[in-house]
């Protein structure tokens, strides 16, 4: 987990409320408003077993609105979760309640149900947001619960906008506001093969997670021209598979790790362990490297990750702070600029607001997090900075994009 940075908070400007009005190519701009403080953990892995625990509590089903305006949206969140689940749920509800404080009362009525972190709860809270007349869905936060909320809204033709980072949930009418691998791999690969790197190897988790980047990874490097050397999966003993790559390094101008904070680490040891020199070649990563742990090794420093540009979350997190008085988990951003999202399309868009085409704008929108799109399939491409690893903490060497390219 990262902890706070610890900075004067920062209190919104008239002009970073009138940012949210503005458009960026043709698409609203959410605001450049957009730290690091993570309960669920810094672009937490979705795959993993520590993602939190739903708990067996049941959702509450008082009804709670926000906002008085004539276009209401259902805003799934598993509220009565235990542990980090509600910690980030009830996060997630103070940003989007901020946003459309920030965007000064825009003509939007906030529909908030509680799921509780089941499907079970999902479908209940979907049901109910519809009946009410909900135009679009937010939220569920958890891969498990997307399903049950697009059984019902497809019957309608109504989109979801969902929280959750496995893409295999994504398709028609559901979108996914939040940092998905694919993004971070094919930001860190072009960047590589933009500096010459032409051979890659890879070492990376068996597990769901590493599947995806796998795909990620393969395609990246042949879309740039360039040769995967070696790529080796590890389950909890790294030490087989990190000797096979080790071998192969000689022949390699980077080294993809893709792992959580911790695990990333481990891995270096054990590459280091198995004869690799890590000074002699460049070490690429995700997201996920945004992490303490990661900063104070000594085997990963000068190694290249993407992410977010951090300064939108640090201007967002000292805000946030001045409100509620506490820190907002990483993933509140996504619930902020999903409500931005919404407020700005009702303001500018008419009666095409949520359809298809308005949301799958190629010019995509600007969150707090930086440039973001949605693909038709529903998956989301995000336009990220390339951060380099030092003892102070992530240093960005190549900015994010100001514009999708073509």
């Amino acid at each position: 987990m990262l902890g706070p940075h610890h900075r004067k908070p920062v209190s919104p400007s008239g002009a970073t409320r009138r940012t949210a009005l503005g458009l960026i190519l043709g698409a609203p701009l959410l605001g450049a408003c957009a730290g690091v403080q993570q309960s669920l953990g810094q672009f937490s892995n979705p795959f993993s077993s520590s993602q939190p625990d739903a708990g067996p509590a049941g959702p509450q089903q008082q009804p709670l609105s926000v906002g008085t305006g004539q276009v209401k949206v259902g805003l799934i969140l598993p509220l009565s979760a235990a542990g980090n689940a509600g910690v980030a749920a009830q996060s997630m509800k103070n940003a989007a309640e901020m946003a459309l404080a920030e965007f000064q009362n825009p003509n939007v009525q906030l529909l908030i149900k509680d799921d509780g972190g089941s499907p079970q709860g999902a479908q209940q809270g979907t049901q109910q947001a519809l009946a009410e007349g909900a135009e679009i869905i937010l939220g569920p936060l958890f891969a498990a619960s997307v399903p049950a909320t697009a059984q019902l809204t497809r019957a309608r033709g109504t989109s979801v906008i969902a929280f959750s980072t496995d893409s295999s949930v994504a398709g028609r009418g559901v979108y996914l506001l939040s940092f998905l691998p694919e993004s971070d791999i094919n930001r860190i690969i072009d960047y590589a093969a933009g500096t010459g790197k032409r051979s890659f190897a890879a070492l990376v988790p068996d597990n769901a997670y590493g599947n995806v980047v796998e795909a990620a990874f393969k395609q990246a490097v042949g879309r740039k021209g360039g040769r995967v050397i070696a790529f080796e999966k590890y389950a909890a003993d790294r030490s087989t598979a990190a000797r096979t790559v080790a071998a192969a390094l000689g022949s390699a101008d980077a080294l993809m790790i893709a792992d959580d904070g911790e695990s990333v680490v481990a891995t270096a040891d054990a590459l280091t362990a198995a004869g690799a020199n890590l000074r002699n070649i460049q070490l690429l990563g995700t997201g996920l490297w945004d992490n303490p742990r990661v900063f104070a090794s000594p085997a990963l420093q000068g190694g290249l990750y993407a992410a977010p540009d951090p300064s939108g979350f640090r201007s967002f997190a000292g805000r946030y702070r001045t409100k509620y008085g506490a820190e907002p988990v990483r993933t509140a951003t996504l619930a902020y600029d999903a409500v931005a999202l919404i407020a700005a399309l009702s303001r500018t868009q008419g009666p095409q607001r949520f359809a298809p085409e308005t949301l799958t704008n190629p010019s995509g929108f600007a969150g707090i997090d930086g440039l973001f799109r949605f693909r038709s399939d529903g998956t989301n491409e995000r336009g990220l900075a390339v951060m380099k690893v030092a003892t102070g903490g992530g240093v960005a060497v190549a900015g994010s994009p100001k514009s999708f390219g073509a």
